[in-house]
């Protein structure tokens, strides 16, 4: 029975570990946002091939990062058994997984320039886009490093220090972009190419700060997971794998819809994807906040799991899912009162050079507002199946939603009935609304059965 005082202590529980989470990732998204603003004052050209070559940096990351996500689940699961020896092991193998995923992920996005040719974009766009890419691919090792690193902190409820590092490497970056892509300080400007090398940096300090965390304190230099690092344990590599290739599936569907997305309004011309970058910079700067809550659900959901507590894991989701739902209720009552402003971030509004740009932006930017909830729910409650290890079928389930339904109908509204970007929107939100409430429906029937079942 949910009684007031186990929802409170849950509620509690959950915040201490959303906070410095949905914090992090938020700071960690202020990277591309700030690049943004930055490529916007080198121009129109420079925004629209810089957001491009970002959007696919973080598309290949954030994809792989979702292979040694899977570290996540399991270090909380064998923390609420009290497993140690189990946890230093699967943090071992996540080490070898960002190794074995590393190098490929550089290779595509070195040659990536020749996919984006193959995909209409225009020769100048794609030269910009070649040499933010050529530099940012450093960044590929140690973001994977830290994607792993965070799932285990996180797991052990050690996840205060993400923040202070994520923006230490956010300010890195800030001051890379002003040196090397403008040229400050005796430093030749080196434009969007300058942009890539800061963010690879920022992502160095960011991995090196928290490896060398994890080796200083108190409570997690007990778990000596850099002991035998030379040693594979295939079971446990296989068993990580199995998981996490599943995220990764479901995460390169989602974010491939918005990749997808971004490519198809290159396609619609120069002004209109730079009024989409405008848009997609801002929602994916505020889905950071329930991204970060879905690493904590995980978390909560994956503990009582292993405590083969189904009632405590039923409840942490559910109040994951409510808290993530109304914190994107207020926001978008926010970008729907304030819309003239946030576009205003990017682009002078009051200069006639931009006015059709932001009269391309404002739809954009009133139909992903009330997309909000859903896209908030949605990633909540694939949080809270990753807890329970359910990662096969939502990863079934989101490429009919995102890619069967979203881009199917984002194509057909923008393309064969004339609706330009804003039916690109328009599909990726009907995809994006579906999704969430499959997964929230799959969660509910997937805890009822196993309370049953124990």
């Amino acid at each position: 029975m949910l009684t007031k005082s186990h929802i409170r202590t849950e509620i509690n529980e959950f915040i201490k570990l959303a906070i410095p989470l949905a914090g992090a990732q938020v700071a960690q998204a202020a990277v591309g946002f700030v690049d943004t603003i930055m490529m916007g004052q080198l121009g129109q050209e420079s925004l629209a091939a810089g957001g491009l070559a970002s959007t696919s940096f973080q598309f290949v990351l954030n994809t792989a990062s979702g292979v040694v996500m899977a570290v996540s689940p399991l270090v909380a699961s064998a923390q609420g058994s009290g497993n140690k020896t189990q946890i230093e092991q699967i943090v071992r193998q996540g080490v070898w997984l960002c190794l074995i995923l590393g190098i490929p992920m550089m290779l595509v996005l070195g040659h990536l320039n020749y996919l984006m040719l193959h995909l209409g974009q225009t020769a100048s766009t794609v030269k910009l886009a070649d040499g933010y890419l050529n530099f940012v691919l450093w960044g590929i090792l140690p973001g994977l490093g830290f994607a792993m690193l965070r799932g285990y902190v996180s797991a052990l409820s050690q996840a205060n220090i993400i923040l202070p590092l994520v923006i230490l490497g956010t300010l890195v970056n800030v001051a890379g972009n002003y040196i090397l892509g403008y040229g400050n300080f005796g430093f030749p400007p080196m434009e969007l190419a300058g942009l890539g090398l800061a963010s690879a940096i920022g992502l160095w300090t960011m991995f090196l700060g928290l490896l060398i965390y994890t080796r200083v304190h108190p409570q997690l230099k007990k778990y000596q997971f850099w002991q035998n690092l030379h040693q594979l344990k295939p079971k446990i590599l296989r068993h990580l794998a199995g998981i996490g290739v599943a995220i990764a599936v479901t995460i390169a569907v989602e974010y491939g819809l918005f990749t997808a997305v971004t490519f198809l309004m290159g396609a619609l011309g120069v002004e209109v994807l730079a009024a989409h970058q405008t848009v997609y910079q801002t929602m994916i700067l505020i889905f950071m906040v329930p991204l970060g809550m879905s690493y904590a659900v995980t978390v909560r959901v994956g503990f009582w799991l292993g405590q083969k507590n189904i009632v405590g894991a039923r409840r942490a989701g559910y109040v994951g899912v409510t808290v993530a739902g109304s914190f994107m209720i207020l926001t978008a009552i926010v970008l729907l009162t304030y819309p003239q402003q946030i576009i205003g971030i990017y682009l002078d509004i009051d200069d006639p050079v931009n006015a059709e740009l932001f009269k391309l932006a404002m739809p954009m930017l009133f139909i992903s507002a009330l997309s909000q909830f859903l896209d908030g729910v949605q990633r909540v409650a694939m949080g809270a199946l990753y807890g329970l290890q359910d990662t096969q079928v939502p990863m079934l389930l989101s490429i009919l939603s995102f890619w069967g339904i979203g881009l199917t109908s984002g194509y057909i509204l923008g393309f064969p009935l004339g609706f330009g970007g804003v039916g690109l929107w328009a599909g990726q939100s009907i995809g994006v609304a579906i999704a969430g409430m499959i997964f929230l429906w799959r969660f509910h029937r997937l805890t009822f059965k196993l309370r049953t079942r124990l």
